[in-house]
């Protein structure tokens, strides 16, 4: 009988034991998700917008605008990219020299709201369409898509080609190129789209802010800069809107995948040079390039060594390029 009242003693002590360790997880857990929330509202009162928040969908987007110029060169970013003004921001000061430059923050995105609407093509195109109209940046543009937008570039080209002036793709993902490669569309576990509200995120960019920031020389990019760009990590790294994004991407790609380079648009293609993309039948990123711009009038494709964040460290070449483009277009 002793030995029974021991035993049960024991177990009482250990789920007594455990029960504590789980409330005191729990509370340190719910702890740091509401210093989390509190430390990004104000966070997010000393850094405002440096553009302007417009509505679109009763949401606002981000809307940053610099320079002047005759021709407004739209840019727009690669997937999962937490701070698109930011991280543009070396290619952004060599472009506003002579061009009117301007970064729309999609949804999930640096100052941008989050939304519910499906991240499809033709929602996140429009969502574009509408930002840049209450912003009063008025058209055509020069898509500038970084990767994934290659894709909604493509698409907005093709439904609203009086719009487009032209397409400087900054190593692009076309609709094309999982089939030229024979690859699957990436994906992502709906989990990670609790990252961000959880604080996860934060901790990322406390215990490693590098992988967080661009991988620039020394003095591209300003301290206040990689320390905004360090916070909006923490605010709205893979967040769900980004993770949606990248699951629907297969659907993006049918909706697009019959769709082209129109013959008499203009289209510069910066392509980042990788030597390990290579099938057995010879293709590589180059060769798919090319194979896009084959009937196209006015094209040029320029292989350049770097990240595929190819502004990170090429700004000062792709805006050189950029304008001498730009210079053959009007001479057209």
């Amino acid at each position: 009988m002793e030995h029974i009242v021991q035993t049960r003693k024991k177990k009482r002590k250990v789920w007594t034991i455990t029960r504590n360790t789980l409330l005191a997880i729990a509370t340190l857990l719910l702890t740091w998700v509401g210093f989390h929330h509190a430390i990004t509202v104000y966070e997010k009162s000393k850094y405002p917008a440096p553009g302007h928040l417009v509505e679109v969908d009763n949401k606002n987007m981000h809307v940053y605008t610099r320079g002047e110029g005759e021709h407004t060169i739209l840019l727009l970013p690669g997937l999962g990219t937490s701070a698109p003004v930011l991280d543009f921001e070396p290619l952004i000061n060599e472009l506003a020299k002579s061009h009117r430059v301007v970064v729309v923050e999609p949804f999930g995105y640096g100052w941008s709201d989050q939304t519910n609407k499906e991240r499809s093509v033709e929602n996140i195109v429009e969502e574009v369409r509408t930002a840049l109209k209450q912003a009063n940046v008025t058209g055509p543009y020069i898509l500038m898509p970084h990767s994934v937008s290659g894709i909604y570039s493509m698409y907005y080209a093709n439904q609203y080609p009086d719009e487009v002036e032209a397409i400087i793709g900054n190593d692009i993902t076309l609709p094309q190129a999982l089939a030229y490669f024979n690859e699957g569309a990436p994906s992502m576990p709906t989990f990670m789209s609790m990252l961000a509200p959880t604080g996860v995120t934060r901790l990322l960019s406390y215990s490693s802010p590098d992988q967080f920031l661009p991988a620039a020389d020394k003095g591209t990019y300003t301290d206040d800069n990689l320390k905004m760009m360090t916070l909006l990590s923490a605010w709205k790294g893979l967040n769900k809107n980004v993770v949606h994004e990248t699951n629907e991407m297969e659907n993006n790609i049918q909706k697009t995948i019959d769709m082209s380079f129109s013959t008499d648009l203009p289209v510069l293609l910066f392509a980042r040079e990788r030597k390990d993309k290579v099938s057995v039948d010879g293709k590589t990123n180059l060769t798919f390039y090319e194979s896009q711009l084959s009937h196209v009038k006015t094209s040029k494709l320029i292989p350049l060594e770097g990240h595929h964040y190819l502004h990170w460290t090429q700004y000062k070449e792709m805006s050189e390029q950029i304008n001498r483009f730009i210079d053959l277009i009007e001479r057209h």
